[in-house]
């Protein structure tokens, strides 16, 4: 498995917090940043940002976007209007902070929300 995926996943369990980056707590964007800098990214990491309407062409700057989601690539995800989420897949399913649990999950299978797209790690 890619160091990606094995890093979310020691994450679960991980209460969740709103713009959380660490060991007090992970929102999505804290899940993915810290299962990436794994993966050897270590680039800034966005913050001050809405729940709703962001930005999230970030990721095109400084990941690959592909086609087919493997094990440790990002998924970004329309779980409500102008609300996005993400979350890294797993060989299983995907991790995500899920806020409605309030914390960091393994969710089996798909996501259940339409995907936008989904970016990788240098290709």
């Amino acid at each position: 498995m890619s160091a990606v995926a094995e890093a979310a996943l020691r994450a679960v369990g991980t209460r969740f917090r709103l713009h959380g980056r660490g060991a007090d707590g992970l929102d999505c964007v804290g899940l993915v940043a810290l299962a990436l800098r794994a993966g050897g990214y270590l680039g800034a990491v966005p913050s001050g940002y809405s729940l709703r309407g962001s930005d999230w062409g970030l990721l095109d700057r400084v990941l690959v976007r592909v086609a087919e989601a493997e094990p440790g690539d990002v998924l970004v995800m329309a779980v409500g209007p102008g609300q996005i989420h993400l979350g890294i897949r797993t060989a299983g399913g995907f991790v995500h902070a899920d806020s409605g649990l309030r914390r960091v999950v393994e969710r089996p299978g798909l996501p259940p929300w339409p995907l936008i797209g989904v970016w990788r790690v240098g290709v």
